[in-house]
């Protein structure tokens, strides 16, 4: 076991907690649960494993994360990420229990290997795989940055490692929850796109490197200058077939196209709309996302 303080945050999430918890039990010495006010049996299960849970308001994920930083009175080396229907893999338990207690001081943040499992299948290809992601930092070190999509662990200094094995993700609720999820994460897409675009906000962005970085680059700079009518099919065929998504199987092809054609397509289409509004009621973008996609701004700090 090592000096880790794991963070977890919660919502219904009884079908994920005793696999999430039970993965990390054996390497993390603390695991904090904060809770957004659950009404199934997700505070009851975490803390029959032996976890602390906390309740606190869901305001988006950046604050409830900062917030579990700020108040759980981490004495920790080290604190863990890691989302409700993720895992550690055994490997990846062995593997830090190996090299955490041998690491330089300067380092101070380790990127681990995600493993997105979709439908029972393991998507290894179209772009997945391998994913690195900054999920294990030195206690005081780390801070989520304050964004409306695509929120990221940002080091205030230090240097940063990669561990071999992965953390799975694998989420167990029906396709329709699925569907559902992303599409309420394209609409805080187009408001992420829309800020790029007319600056109606100000975003707490620490910054970012390593893959997050190149993957936000190609998103603002190549991505978001194809045209609308073309990117998301250009964008599916680039994963599909030239990054050879095809052989992931029937549950690779659900993936891959709901992931990268349909949930790409769907944030360009309310971006249109949007703009569409704001040109035909001539309002401002803040009035238009408002009205279209039902978001008040002040929702989200």
């Amino acid at each position: 076991m090592q000096d880790i303080t794991a963070i977890i945050l919660t919502f219904n999430e009884e079908i994920h907690i005793a696999r999430c918890v039970e993965s990390i039990r054996d390497v993390c010495k603390r695991i904090c649960v904060i809770d957004s006010h659950s009404t199934d049996r997700t505070r009851e299960i975490a803390q029959q494993l032996g976890a602390d849970v906390f309740i606190n308001d869901w305001v988006s994920y950046a604050p409830q994360f900062n917030w579990a930083l700020d108040h759980c009175d981490i004495k920790t080396t080290w604190v863990l990420r890691i989302d409700a229907d993720e895992y550690l893999l055994p490997e990846l338990c062995q593997e830090m229990n190996q090299k955490l207690p041998a690491l330089k001081e300067t380092i101070t943040g380790i990127y681990l290997k995600r493993r997105m499992v979709f439908l029972g299948k393991w998507i290894q290809r179209g772009t997945m795989y391998p994913r690195y992601m900054l999920r294990l930092w030195r206690n005081g070190l780390g801070r989520c940055e304050e964004r409306w999509m695509d929120e990221h662990i940002c080091l205030i200094h230090g240097l940063t490692c990669r561990f071999t094995n992965d953390f799975a993700d694998e989420n167990l609720n029906p396709i329709s929850w699925w569907i559902g999820k992303h599409n309420s994460y394209a609409s805080r897409e187009v408001v992420d796109q829309l800020n790029r675009k007319y600056g109606m906000l100000k975003e707490a962005e620490i910054g970012s490197e390593g893959q997050a970085a190149q993957v936000r680059w190609l998103k603002k700079n190549v991505y978001e200058r194809v045209p609308k009518t073309v990117r998301s099919l250009i964008y599916f065929l680039y994963r599909y077939i030239l990054r050879l998504g095809f052989l992931d199987g029937v549950s690779g092809l659900i993936f891959h196209f709901n992931q990268g054609l349909w949930y790409r397509a769907l944030v360009d289409t309310k971006v249109f709309a949007v703009e569409r509004r704001m040109k035909s009621r001539g309002i401002d973008v803040k009035q238009a996302i408002h009205e279209e996609l039902g978001i008040k701004l002040t929702d989200i700090a």
